[in-house]
């Protein structure tokens, strides 16, 4: 019989994940079990992915504000900080803006405007325009954007996160000030001490504010590189990609995936014959239409993943080769010429015609996006991800 379905996603249910637990053994029972109570059986190149949050957790990758706040006091002590282009979210980094507040004795909090760089919006751009107002070039005042703009809740949170991080710095009796402004050097006119809180432009921003001067310059990265005081910590990403554990402690990105996607995939080879692809996966990449956010708050998709999944994508538009190459052809006819052609593709079709509209993405940016999307962020309890067919063609 012919196949009609291709690629099968699903979201697995497992117990939930405490520190100390084993997840190589129960994400391997939990696929196994899955596999046995569906009825469907396991393939080479079938896909399991891990979110990264249960891994951190087994981990214990924990640490609490006060750990950041000494580290915070380590790299600055008593200096005036400014702590610029923060994204805005309760979950990734209200908990380490206390951190920060409790380790300083002032801060210069400078915002990012229209939106920040995940598309957390303070303002619109229509707002903007209507006042003149142009954000690569004009810097405002705390009192001066409320004179324009108001009050502004966010679209899903209805929390206005002005007034919400200045009250989380200003609970440890820490001054702080409120600018908003696109350009990195102009938190040099307050203080020469920074902390980049960006994710995915923090080199960018780190230099341009060492090139123009900056003294003590830091980012989210360079915070938490190493225990304090027995807290958890992450060597290459410090406080980037945290997600609040508590009102006083942050979860860490997790550390040493690498032994544990390849240990999966070694036990599932032992166990069935099969060599299936691993990974752990933090956020996916996609846009919200309405409230325009990315979700792009870890600094990488994937932390670890097994060999396989290594490239991107080599694959031609099935469209493209209807419309133009067997455009005089149809029904079986056409099935063949484009199967004949799929199979004898090239190995690398980068910059080719056929190409044109395929996902030009890693492989690993893909499946994290197509993961994250499954598991959600919620309670579906569904934290690994089994994906099959994914590699598969029009002539499987």
């Amino acid at each position: 019989m012919e196949r009609i379905v291709g690629t099968v996603v699903r979201g697995l249910r497992t117990p939930i994940f405490k520190e100390g637990d084993n997840i190589v053994d129960t994400v391997v029972d939990t696929v196994l079990k899955a596999s046995e109570i569906e009825g469907f059986s396991i393939n080479d190149r079938d896909i399991i992915t891990i979110t990264e949050s249960v891994v951190a957790r087994t981990q214990g990758n924990y640490a609490s504000i006060d750990a950041i706040a000494k580290d915070i006091n380590n790299k600055f002590g008593n200096e005036t900080i400014g702590v610029i282009f923060p994204i805005l979210s309760r979950n990734r980094f209200a908990i380490c803006l206390r951190g920060i507040a409790k380790g300083a004795k002032k801060i210069v909090l400078m915002l990012q405007y229209p939106s920040d760089e995940v598309g957390n919006h303070l303002v619109s751009l229509d707002a903007l325009d209507e006042k003149g107002i142009n954000p690569w070039t004009d810097v405002l005042t705390e009192n001066e954007y409320r004179e324009l703009f108001g009050y502004n809740k966010h679209t899903f949170t209805g929390v206005d996160y002005i007034d919400y991080y200045k009250s989380l710095i200003e609970e440890y009796d820490t001054e702080c000030e409120i600018i908003f402004s696109n350009n990195p050097k102009t938190i040099l006119d307050y203080t020469k001490n920074v902390l980049a809180c960006d994710i995915h432009t923090r080199f960018r921003t780190k230099r341009i504010l060492k090139e123009n001067g900056g003294e003590k310059i830091y980012s989210l990265d360079d915070i938490l590189t190493a225990s304090i005081d027995g807290s958890g910590f992450n060597e290459n990403y410090g406080l980037l990609g945290s997600n609040k554990a508590t009102e006083e402690s942050v979860k860490l990105f997790p550390r040493d995936c690498q032994p544990i996607v390849d240990s999966i995939q070694a036990k599932l080879k032992e166990k069935t014959d099969k060599t299936v692809e691993v990974m752990v996966y933090g956020d996916g990449a996609f846009k919200d239409p309405v409230g325009k956010i990315w979700e792009l708050a870890d600094p990488v998709v994937s932390p670890a993943y097994t060999s396989g999944l290594e490239g991107t994508p080599n694959e031609i538009k099935l469209k493209y080769l209807a419309d133009n190459n067997f455009a005089d052809l149809s029904g079986e006819e056409l099935k063949k010429a484009i199967s004949k052609y799929i199979e004898n593709k090239e190995s690398n079709l980068v910059g080719t015609m056929e190409s044109q509209g395929t996902t030009p993405r890693r492989l690993t940016d893909l499946i994290g996006s197509l993961s994250d999307l499954t598991s959600g962020s919620g309670d579906k309890g569904t934290p690994v991800i089994y994906i099959q067919g994914y590699f598969d063609n029009y002539t499987k």
